[in-house]
């Protein structure tokens, strides 16, 4: 499994890279993308740096060497080297499609100016959205090209269990994983997103372009 891709496919069938303690580095799939994902004891360094630097980097730096590699020092020095960006260290959860069609009268919309579409469209590719009562979704490929997905809900409607109906719907419109990330603080968003059956499986984050 030594490409982006293969990596978060097998994952998304439940198979992780080894518990040891390692890092694998593998090229970015797009020069819009890179970054790091966590799982398990095992760290995954996607980007088109030198491979030898990012281990000198990790080994470099003062911290438990399982966490070296989301350490704000190895990643400080990461953006520096690529001149990149981030916002946050994510959440990664994944569900399956379902079969039927969504338990929400969804309706798809080709012309959305709503910010989470925009933001949506500077980050992933094939972006598609669906508009209900009181909420928007989203889908659009991202890393390596896997299918993720986003939701805004309207501030009046919030707490009523529209989130949780619209990602869980989400999955009625797709025929490949889903993926979600998720900052851990947004406790509402990670418990809404588990509730609709997505399984958490490590952390991520994302390097932009400045």
């Amino acid at each position: 499994m030594e490409n982006l891709r293969a990596i978060l496919d097998a994952a998304a069938e439940g198979v992780f890279p080894p518990a040891d303690g390692g890092t694998t580095i593998v090229a970015q799939h797009a020069p819009r993308d890179a970054g790091v994902l966590c799982f398990t004891a095992h760290s995954v360094v996607f980007t088109d740096e030198d491979p030898r630097w990012v281990r000198e980097s990790l080994a470099a730096t003062e911290c438990d060497a399982l966490s070296a590699s989301m350490n704000p020092r190895f990643l400080a020095a990461l953006m520096e080297r690529t001149g990149r960006t981030a916002e946050t260290i994510d959440a990664m959860l994944v569900a399956s499609p379902l079969p039927g069609e969504p338990p929400l009268p969804l309706r798809e919309i080709t012309d959305a100016d709503h910010s989470r579409v925009a933001y949506a469209r500077r980050r992933r590719d094939d972006v598609r959205v669906w508009t209900v009562e009181g909420g928007v979704l989203t889908t659009g490929r991202g890393i390596a090209g896997r299918l993720e997905v986003s939701v805004e809900v309207a501030e009046g409607v919030r707490q009523r269990g529209l989130g949780r109906a619209l990602v869980r719907a989400a999955r009625h419109l797709v025929a490949e994983p889903l993926w979600a990330q998720i900052a851990p603080g947004n406790a509402r968003s990670v418990r809404a997103f588990q509730s609709a059956g997505y399984r958490p499986v490590g952390s991520e984050i994302l390097l932009v372009a400045r």
